[in-house]
């Protein structure tokens, strides 16, 4: 039987897009019922008993059937041994992978993660205080595939940042232990490892047991259990984000080959079936193109089942009347992937308002930045670029206020405050303020 994957057509002059384009876009984020609750109940057990629950949940999810903590744990000369097994194609591609996320991570922290601070012409000093978090767990998923890349894009912002302890939680089912994301480890500076997964590793990390030490923060994609734990936990720990399924919009103006934009549509539909692929061309012929693309080269992906259904239920190929108006589609979707494949994609640039990343040229494929460009492929998922950023050095440091005010400062000030103060009902306030004035 022949497989097909036909993302749904759609066109910005018909009458029925709006409907249309809704039906495409929406996805929930709720997560199913029973999860919350299994989550909860896992989270409230590790919580209670420790190492003994994350045990008992690693030998039940992963089959690893192991006696003690110690057992789960990787030890230095485990992620260096892991490295040294690595060919030498394997080795170099990863080290240079970790040099550019790296250089561009340092990069970010040297453009806006100082301290700062100036004083007042009476000598009061106002600033601001740039520190490192104490302790951060990465969560890398395992299981189904294994992404080192994650490893690279998690650890290296944490220790540019200047993060003392950082841990990571791998699932390992059955006990298989992938060499890249172990080398990974060991290239990115992870401190700590321990073969644990799913919500338990969250609740490990957010409450601390007996072996895996308690967190300031917790960053790396999961499935829906570990989501759910993430969103659970936050507020005791921080978190970077709620991720739903990978995206990828490309804005074409034809001049791309078809093949380049099929494949890159095929990149991210490759990740599960949820994943969203969306193309937007002001050129029938050819969208007609890339869809013929899409026939060709479906049948050679060894994940093609999962790509066909990603496309026929979720993607789509949108006719729109000009570039102009694909890129305002573009801002309402507000992408965590976005390909301006086009041959002045600078043109189009300034237009463009939300998205995770931007991917400017046809020889800028999403694929380098998740692997190896640079810039951070933990991204905003969901429409959630119109208001949140890639990861970054700044998710793993924090800012205090400094404030030292002079003797001749507290005398404007203080009258400022107290007047405030005492309008707010706060005669504590006024007070503190006031007696720090001189008197009359």
């Amino acid at each position: 039987m022949s497989l097909n994957a036909a993302p749904a057509r759609l066109s910005t002059a018909s009458a029925d897009f709006e409907a249309e384009f809704a039906a495409r876009l929406h996805w929930s984020a709720d997560t199913d019922a029973a999860i919350e609750q299994r989550v909860a109940d896992i989270l409230a057990d590790v919580q209670q008993r420790g190492d003994a629950a994350v045990l008992e949940y690693t030998a039940r999810f992963d089959a690893l059937d192991v006696k003690q903590m110690a057992d789960l744990e990787l030890s230095q000369a485990e992620l260096k041994a892991a490295f040294d097994s690595l060919n030498e194609a394997q080795k170099s591609a990863l080290t240079a992978a970790a040099r550019r996320v790296r250089t561009y991570h340092e990069a970010q922290k040297k453009a806006n993660g100082e301290s700062w601070s100036y004083r007042d012409e009476d000598g009061t000093l106002l600033g601001q205080k740039v520190t490192p978090l104490d302790r951060v767990g990465i969560y890398v998923p395992g299981g189904k595939a294994a992404y080192p890349s994650s490893v690279l894009m998690n650890a290296i912002p944490a220790h540019v940042a200047g993060v003392q302890d950082i841990i990571m939680v791998v699932p390992t089912p059955r006990g298989e232990k992938n060499a890249l994301v172990l080398a990974a480890a060991y290239v990115a500076g992870v401190h700590r490892a321990f073969t644990v997964g799913g919500a338990q590793a969250v609740a490990a990390l957010a409450y601390g047991t007996a072996t895996i030490p308690k967190v300031d923060k917790i960053t790396g994609p999961g499935n829906a259990y570990v989501a759910s734990a993430k969103k659970r936990v936050f507020g005791l720990v921080g978190i970077d984000m709620i991720a739903g399924p990978s995206e990828i919009l490309v804005l074409a103006d034809g001049t791309t080959p078809p093949d380049w934009v099929a494949m890159d549509l095929f990149s991210q539909a490759e990740h599960d079936e949820l994943a969203q692929s969306i193309l937007l061309c002001p050129d029938a012929a050819y969208i007609d193109a890339v869809q013929r693309e899409i026939d060709r080269l479906l049948p050679e992906m060894p994940r093609k089942e999962i790509i066909a259904k990603s496309l026929n239920d979720r993607g789509a190929l949108i006719l729109t009347r000009d570039m102009e108006e694909a890129c305002a589609i573009s801002n309402r979707i507000a992408p965590e992937h976005l390909e301006v494949s086009s041959r002045d994609p600078h043109r189009w640039e300034p237009l463009l308002k939300h998205a995770g990343a931007i991917f400017l040229g046809a020889f800028t494929s999403e694929s380098l930045g998740d692997y190896c460009a640079g810039p951070n492929h933990v991204l905003p998922t969901s429409g959630t670029a119109r208001f949140s950023s890639p990861l970054g050095v700044y998710d793993f440091q924090k800012r205090s206020s400094l404030i030292e005010v002079s003797e001749a400062g507290a005398q404007v000030l203080g009258k400022i405050a107290a007047e405030l103060a005492y309008g707010e009902g706060l005669q504590g306030h006024a007070r503190a303020a006031e007696m720090r004035l001189h008197k009359a």
